[in-house]
């Protein structure tokens, strides 16, 4: 069965042109289905298309699945960001007229939640979890309407946000600069990670720090964690993951289809669709996000990148050489700067020449197994 198609005005161009989103459907055949919703993005940041490419090949799959939940898709996602493009790159990480990372736009929602609680107390959990739906995506409309205003990407942030809040899985698809695989994962959740194709996870707190999949779940573990306060076993109704698909700038569409199969696992795990998909057969890992480092340039210079991202590095063994031309001839012309603790190296910064203080490295330490999922094929 193809998608559906529509549309989404998200903004106007200086010159007048609408800003449009495509938005593809998938719904159940049967109107009595009951899955979960879903709601998968892309491309929130210009540079990062790989999951254009998933979303893809997803959208292929789904064509010849039995739909239980109805899915929604929104690829390129950000079309400021994708068309911010300086020669050959994209440098659409960030509002140009801002400064504001565009996936740091997303609305923090304010909602007293232990009056609102006491509010709605009475009510079952299912009606609970529509009222609170409700609840929040009325705060964003509230927020678009707002007659003084928004900027332009809180305008962007807040259409995608309010598509989200009404689906019980989001999935945020992005990419690193020069990245290996990894994904975001809210620790109550932790479970879902072992269904993605994905090696490494991030094991994240019920802390809002402004990104998509936070904006979609803090809420409802905030929620969670005051109905528990009142002596009531209230489950986080959605599930909100990012999932980091490699390097930036790269479409692969081999490397798409292993990725979408993932998401079938997880869909297929969750009641989304009705055929059995095994999980890839792999090792994960998680980590901590407290024990995800980040590793700065102590002086500039051309560096060469000589950890590989999603391998074991052992403390002590080289990560880069920095190079200074300008110091030739002296002890300081070239160093090899190591870690002090073993680690995997996740991403590094994309360019070889850098300022004093850029973020070269980002690594996981601490790093613990996950367990392997028991699903077979049918």
């Amino acid at each position: 069965m193809l998608p559906t198609k529509s549309s989404l005005q998200i903004g106007e161009l200086a010159a007048g042109q609408a800003l449009t989103l495509p938005i593809y459907h998938f719904k159940p055949s049967d109107a009595k289905a009951t899955g979960p919703k879903v709601y998968i993005q892309a491309n929130v940041h210009g540079a990062e298309v790989q999951g254009n490419a998933v979303i893809y090949q997803l959208m292929k799959q789904l064509e010849h699945c039995d739909i239980r939940g109805e899915i929604t898709l929104v690829p390129l996602a950000n079309p400021l960001g994708i068309n911010q493009k300086s020669g050959e790159f994209t440098l659409g990480r960030f509002d140009p007229i801002t400064g504001v990372n565009w996936n740091r736009e997303y609305l923090n929602h304010s909602i007293d939640l232990p009056t609102w609680y006491r509010e709605h107390a009475h009510l079952s959990d299912v009606e609970l979890v529509q009222a609170y739906r409700s609840t929040l995506v009325e705060a964003c409309q509230q927020k678009l309407r707002t007659e003084w205003g928004i900027t332009t990407g809180h305008r962007l942030a807040v259409n995608l946000q309010a598509m989200a809040h009404q689906a019980d899985i989001v999935l945020d698809l992005h990419t690193g600069p020069k990245s290996c695989k990894h994904l975001y994962c809210p620790e109550y959740d932790l479970a879902a990670a072992q269904f993605f194709s994905i090696p490494y996870t991030l094991v994240i707190p019920n802390s809002f720090g402004g990104a998509m999949d936070e904006a979609a779940f803090c809420p409802w573990w905030q929620l969670s964690d005051v109905a528990k306060a009142q002596g009531r076993d209230l489950a986080v109704a959605v599930s909100a993951l990012t999932l980091e698909l490699a390097s930036q700038e790269r479409v692969c569409l081999e490397d798409a289809l292993v990725d979408a199969q993932g998401i079938l696992a997880y869909l297929s795990h969750r009641g989304v669709i009705a055929e059995t998909v095994a999980p890839a057969k792999m090792s994960r890992f998680g980590c901590y996000l407290k024990d995800y480092k980040k590793y700065h340039a102590p002086s500039s210079g051309l560096v060469e990148y000589l950890a590989p991202v999603g391998e074991p590095l052992a403390a002590g063994q080289p990560l880069v050489n920095l190079l200074r031309l300008d110091l030739y001839g002296t002890a300081d012309e070239l160093k090899t700067l190591t870690l002090p603790l073993d680690c995997v190296p996740i991403l590094h910064f994309a360019s070889a020449s850098v300022h004093q203080g850029t973020e070269l490295y980002k690594v996981m330490t601490n790093l613990f197994e996950l367990p392997i999922s028991n699903r077979q094929p049918s």
